[in-house]
C-alpha cells in the first residue's frame, strides 16, 4: 500500500520569483494540497513561479493535471512558469503525453530562477 505523503512548501527565492518545492508523491490523494497552494499563489503579469520537483517521487495523471491547471493560471494571468528539477523517468512521462511542448522546464531551480526574465 502507497504511503501517499507529500509535502508543498512556499518561499520566495532573493530574486522574487515564488518556489513552491513539491516533495513526495503528487496524486489523486495528495493533488489538494497542490490544488490550494495554486490557488493561493499570484499569477500576475510581474510573477514568476517555479514548482521545484527535485524530490517528486511520483506523478499520475491527476498530479499533471494540477500542473496543467498551474500553466493554465500562469497563461491567463501573463506570469512566468517553469517546472524544475524532473528525474529523467518524470520528464519521459512528460515528453510521452506531449506536455514538453507547453511547459518550460530546466534541471535545477536556480537555473529556472536564472532565466527567468527580469
Amino acid at each position: 500500500m502507497t504511503d501517499h505523503t507529500l509535502t508543498i512548501t512556499r518561499s520566495t527565492h532573493p530574486t522574487g520569483t515564488t518556489l513552491l518545492k513539491v516533495t513526495g508523491e503528487l496524486d489523486y490523494h495528495t493533488a489538494p494540497e497542490v490544488t490550494r497552494a495554486i490557488e493561493e499563489t499570484s499569477f500576475g503579469p510581474d510573477d514568476s513561479v517555479v514548482f521545484d520537483l527535485t524530490d517528486l517521487t511520483y506523478c499520475d495523471s491527476t498530479g499533471i493535471t494540477v500542473l496543467v491547471i498551474a500553466y493554465q493560471h500562469a497563461q491567463r494571468g501573463g506570469s512566468r512558469l517553469t517546472l524544475a528539477g524532473l528525474n529523467a523517468d518524470l520528464m519521459r512521462v512528460f515528453q510521452v503525453v506531449g506536455l514538453d511542448q507547453i511547459f518550460t522546464f530546466q534541471p535545477t531551480v536556480e537555473q529556472a530562477v536564472a532565466r527567468q526574465p527580469s
